[in-house]
């Protein structure tokens, strides 16, 4: 297991500046301001930008009654100055700083709907600002990880696996209406695709059936406005992200249906060093190491195909209610949290 991550002092000043400059700009006050995607979760390489999650309010909290009320999100990039050397699969570059920023009031309704992004702020082990005691986001924290609601949780990490999937990595068409076809063929002026009989087809697909491309499949002209096609980018980064989140939505399916809901680590190496063999065959969590190794050292951009697989990758789209619904956080008892947090900046 790999020890806690550090941020180096002159990254931590620079952030502090950053987030200064936000409250001047935008005349808010940062409450707190914690390290979110692969800094945060332990997969980042020495190239990986500096992502920061904060959660703020207005400098003046009557603007809460004005029409025109505070922004509920803010977001920004920054150029660090810190330049990384460039390895086998990717040139050198300068690092970059993203900000992501909720309202007080916003990050609470997230916590309240289970969401996975304020849950994961709080869960964050490196925290760049802290205007409130430590305790209060520390009790915090234990109270939601006492009471999230499994399912939209779950939810939440399919919809990761999935999309991911289906932009970067699978080989489809896809619908005006979202729907998946993956390609079988790819001709001259367009593609056979699998699809159920009759599924939409034009007069042409018929045709191209009739033709001898067989039952469940059918064909889109290149022309066809209604169709375009996934952008791939089947990379150890892709691969890794897929994994991950397709690992944590079955971890809750399958220890939900054990009857007691095991919140994933947000470490992943924690989580497959502590948590994944009560779940995965040990060559799963073989590939996820591996990924997770690759992606530490570097090779996110590398191109690796489809270790992962289809199958994996989409947990399924059902889970009984009965099973993985509970009433999620009180938000009278998170607006509570909400008093102290902003008790802290008034």
């Amino acid at each position: 297991m790999s020890p806690p991550p550090s941020v180096p002092a002159s990254v931590r000043e620079r952030i502090e500046s950053h987030l200064a400059a936000i409250e001047r700009d935008r005349d808010v006050t940062i409450i707190v301001a914690v390290a979110r995607g692969s800094r945060a979760w332990g997969g980042a390489s020495s190239a990986s930008d500096y992502d920061v999650g904060f959660v703020f309010a207005p400098s003046d909290l009557s603007r809460y009654a004005h029409l025109e009320g505070p922004p509920e999100t803010i977001v920004e990039e920054r150029r660090g100055g810190e330049t990384v050397a460039g390895n086998a699969t990717s040139a050198a570059a300068e690092i970059d700083y993203d900000y992501q920023g909720w309202d007080v009031r916003k990050f609470a309704r997230l916590l309240v709907n289970s969401n996975d992004g304020a849950i994961d702020l709080l869960r964050s082990p490196i925290r760049y600002r802290l205007a409130c005691e430590r305790a209060v986001l520390d009790d915090l924290r234990s109270y939601v990880e006492r009471t999230y609601n499994p399912m939209d949780l779950y939810h939440a990490y399919r919809g990761i696996a999935t999309s991911n999937y289906r932009k970067y990595v699978s080989n489809h068409l896809v619908r005006a209406d979202d729907e998946l076809f993956p390609i079988i063929e790819e001709t001259a002026d367009g593609y056979v695709v699998e699809a159920a009989d009759g599924a939409g087809e034009s007069d042409e697909a018929g045709r191209r059936r009739s033709e001898g491309k067989g039952e469940g499949t059918m064909y889109v002209a290149d022309d066809d406005e209604r169709f375009s096609t996934t952008q791939t980018k089947p990379t150890v980064k892709r691969n890794l992200t897929i994994c991950r989140a397709a690992m944590a939505a079955r971890h809750l399916q399958t220890t939900g249906e054990r009857g007691d809901h095991d919140l994933p680590a947000l470490a992943f190496e924690t989580f497959l060093d502590d948590q994944a063999p009560a779940v995965f065959e040990r060559e799963r969590i073989a590939l996820a190491r591996t990924l997770l190794e690759r992606k530490r050292r570097g090779e996110g951009d590398a191109h690796i195909g489809d270790p992962v697989g289809r199958e994996f990758a989409t947990p399924p789209a059902e889970l009984d209610p009965a099973v993985h619904v509970r009433a999620g956080p009180d938000a009278a008892r998170v607006d509570e949290f909400v008093d102290e947090l902003l008790a802290a900046v008034e």
